[in-house]
């Protein structure tokens, strides 16, 4: 995450925080970073030095105006008119920080070749839930040159247990091998 990503995403939170909205914000920012990420020429016309700045609030207000909360529209103005709409997702990126930290939250990645049954997620997360105390939020993602096994990614840390990192350390302790 960027500075201005932690400054106005810290500052989002804490006013979402004293009005108790944070559940509701949290949402819909999740929303509008898949949408801004699937459509980055919108992104791109918000930064468009050519509109006026007054132009640019418009195109939010007729875009969002009624469909989210005047918060995150204010907000979505305020990085507009800094032309740090650049930065938008690295502002969700810290709101949602500090919203799983306040509420127990831990996001979970789960490299896998194949995609888990609900019953290995369900399993693997009440797993994870008992042993660090907080609800999982997982997400698989499949990646086939894992070969099998499965890889965590979470808090900073891996923790991998698939077929292709128990090659590798065979590899490595193989090569390291004196004959």
């Amino acid at each position: 995450m960027t500075q201005i990503g932690n400054v106005y995403g810290e500052s989002l939170y804490e006013l979402a925080k004293e009005e108790n909205l944070t559940a509701g914000i949290i949402q819909q920012l999740k929303v509008l970073k898949d949408s801004f990420r699937q459509e980055p020429d919108f992104v791109k016309l918000l930064s468009t030095p050519s509109l006026t700045k007054a132009e640019r609030c418009k195109i939010l207000d007729d875009s969002f105006r009624g469909t989210v909360h005047p918060y995150v529209l204010n907000f979505l103005k305020i990085l507009t008119e800094k032309g740090y709409m650049r930065y938008f997702s690295d502002c969700c990126d810290a709101f949602a920080a500090l919203y799983n930290q306040d509420n127990g939250i831990l996001p979970v990645t789960a490299v896998t070749a194949v995609a888990l049954s609900e019953a290995q997620a369900e399993k693997l997360t009440g797993k994870l839930a008992q042993l660090t105390g907080k609800h999982i939020e997982l997400m698989n993602r499949i990646d086939p040159s894992c070969l099998g096994g499965v890889r965590l990614d979470y808090d900073g840390q891996r923790l991998d247990d698939t077929v292709s990192h128990r090659m590798d350390t065979i590899r490595d302790l193989l090569k390291n091998t004196v004959l």
